[in-house]
């Protein structure tokens, strides 16, 4: 079986992509499917490449069992569309500039987190980089809710 892979992308790869990172990895080692998914995080612009999560970010996943402290941020490519099966925007402004980078060739699936989870009455993961705790809070609490959905999205391919 190959494996599915699953690129989570917001601006600076330093806050809501690498939270729904690790905590989809989470999800996906709970239910041991972590041979047959893999998962990576980018940003839209290049402000942050090579630099781990924001602290506030991995303070407060940590706080949830997750821990973001290995990862690094890198800039979506071209190429990512053709590596990837899902390419999953935190927002319609990330959603906006992957879609104008997107190759017509794409093979990636591109959608933001919270399609996948319509009984959330959002539709955007917040940006979290100017506020306070709370605002981390609340991306996980997004984060987990559209992460659950994706998994399930991501088992009917694998069947």
């Amino acid at each position: 079986m190959s494996k599915v892979k699953v690129l989570f992308v917001c601006m600076g790869n330093i806050c809501r992509s690498p939270t729904a990172e690790g905590v989809f990895a989470s999800l996906v080692a709970r239910d041991g499917l972590q041979e047959i998914i893999h998962i990576d995080s980018a940003g839209t612009h290049a402000y942050h490449v090579g630099e781990p999560p924001d602290t506030r970010a991995q303070s407060a996943a940590l706080n949830r069992g997750v821990d973001l402290s290995e990862q690094r941020a890198r800039r979506v490519s071209v190429q990512d569309f053709t590596e990837f099966d899902y390419v999953v925007a935190m927002d319609q402004s990330n959603f906006d500039a992957l879609e104008a980078l997107r190759p017509t060739d794409a093979r990636a699936i591109l959608r933001r987190l919270l399609d996948y989870a319509p009984h959330v009455n959002e539709q955007d993961v917040p940006d979290p980089y100017y506020g306070g705790p709370s605002g981390f809070e609340r991306v996980l609490d997004l984060i987990e809710m559209g992460a659950r959905a994706l998994l399930q999205d991501v088992r009917r391919r694998l069947v």
